[in-house]
């Protein structure tokens, strides 16, 4: 069998890359999504909206039957931390993840939109041409 598997995380500049590969327990384990991404508000209060870059960072790799890793993507969504949320559709940070190209929050994109930026997306479109080729072989 082929494995596929893949991490995720939210990259703050303001936060030195946090809270990268701890962003589903960012703020504590016990918080919800709302939880945490109005921790990660409070801790930039004082950043200014112009200092708030980030970006969620998505890392597949495809390892081999025996294990061995056959490669690796990476897929990356920029933008920046809204000031407060906005939108309904997604999960964690969406709300508060600002798209300046479209005015928008991941949470305000349809699905059709999202899947077109979203970072998992670029990682396996990425990946795509390597699982393919293991699986024709």
């Amino acid at each position: 069998y082929l494995t596929l598997a893949d991490d995720s995380g939210l990259e703050v500049d303001a936060l030195g890359g946090a809270p990268g590969v701890h962003t589903k327990r960012y703020g504590g384990a016990e918080l919800d999504d709302e939880g945490r991404y109005r921790h990660l508000l409070a801790n930039l209060a004082a950043v200014p909206t112009g200092e708030r870059g980030a970006r969620f960072r998505c890392v597949m790799v495809l390892a081999g039957p025996d294990g061995a890793e056959l490669g690796c993507a990476e897929g990356v969504c920029e933008g920046r931390i809204a000031g407060e949320p906005a939108g309904a559709n997604g999960f964690g940070y969406d709300p508060v993840f600002y798209l300046p190209e479209l005015d928008r929050t991941m949470a305000q994109l349809t699905g059709a939109e999202k899947n077109e930026r979203s970072h998992r997306g670029r990682a396996l479109a990425a990946i795509a041409p390597l699982l393919k080729e293991q699986l024709a072989g």
